[in-house]
């Protein structure tokens, strides 16, 4: 069997090696289901809250075809360059096993947030890039997009899509009418191998899920809070929001509270608390 550079390069995931390493007794994960091509994962995971699949799943895509980000924007990765898989999540639901009230509803903004924390983390340690979150849902790599969070009700479920730039190189990342497009090959990273990558953000991931369910959603009492204004880069920043409405705001961004709200200072001295929006940093 002969194999083309790129498929050296890109090696596969392994399912077999995944599930061993991170569905164990008594962890967030129940199954990890690896493709190697479909639509969405997001949709994909959908499904299966729907059908009443229970909180841990995880589903990845080597290509995925009908990828989306916010608003409905086309997320595209050449095969195994990248990092393209959805979660699905019950916070609603109490576990009393496990000591877990129900979350309530308000506190569900955090979950995108949550997974950038787990992102970040990731990134950082595996692969040796500096990287900070843009609000909310947006991982940098020196103010240059690497990765976007995106998340979704599915029924009584919630689905957090992840998609991260990993052995994408420079030709290959796609044009954006925003923030211009990395990766973490082109920044330069220590590693590129996804499967610890992988490993590291559904592990952090997990932690941090379980910090804020055994805290109720308390995402001040577990940490979260704390740690996601200490990596965000639009805190402190001049930007401008463009709202789901179809208006925007300008000003500073000065904080995220407690909900996971943007706050946004105008010129005026008034405070407006953003809970979505499109965020450009203003230079």
């Amino acid at each position: 069997m002969t194999s083309s550079y790129a498929d050296l390069e890109r090696p596969p995931l392994s399912a077999r090696a995944l599930t061993r390493a991170l569905v164990v007794p008594g962890g967030l994960w129940t199954r990890v289901d690896v493709r190697e091509e479909t639509g969405s994962t997001n949709a994909d995971a959908g499904d299966a809250g729907r059908r009443d699949e229970p909180e841990g799943l995880v589903v990845i895509a080597e290509s995925q075809s009908q990828g989306r980000g916010r608003r409905d924007r086309q997320w595209t990765s050449p095969p195994r360059a990248g990092l393209t898989l959805s979660v699905l999540l019950r916070p609603g639901t109490p576990d009393p096993q496990r000591g877990w009230p129900a979350a309530p509803p308000g506190s569900y903004g955090w979950m995108p947030l949550l997974a950038g924390v787990a992102l970040r983390e990731a990134v950082t340690r595996v692969a040796g890039v500096e990287a900070a979150l843009k609000w909310p849902n947006d991982l940098l790599v020196g103010d240059r997009k690497c990765a976007g969070i995106l998340a979704e009700v599915a029924g009584d479920a919630i689905v957090i899509g992840i998609g991260l730039n990993v052995s994408t190189r420079a030709e290959e990342l796609p044009p954006t009418n925003g923030v211009a497009a990395t990766s973490l090959r082109v920044a330069g990273a220590e590693s590129t191998d996804r499967d610890p990558l992988l490993r590291a953000l559904l592990r952090g991931f997990a932690r941090w899920y379980e910090g804020w369910r055994e805290a109720g959603g308390d995402a001040e009492m577990c940490g979260l809070t704390a740690e996601y204004r200490r990596a965000c880069a639009t805190i402190g920043r001049r930007v401008r929001v463009l709202l789901p409405s179809g208006g925007e705001l300008t000003g500073e961004a000065t904080t995220v509270d407690g909900d996971g709200q943007l706050v946004i200072r105008t010129v005026d001295g008034a405070e407006h608390r953003v809970s979505a929006g499109d965020v450009l940093h203003v230079r």
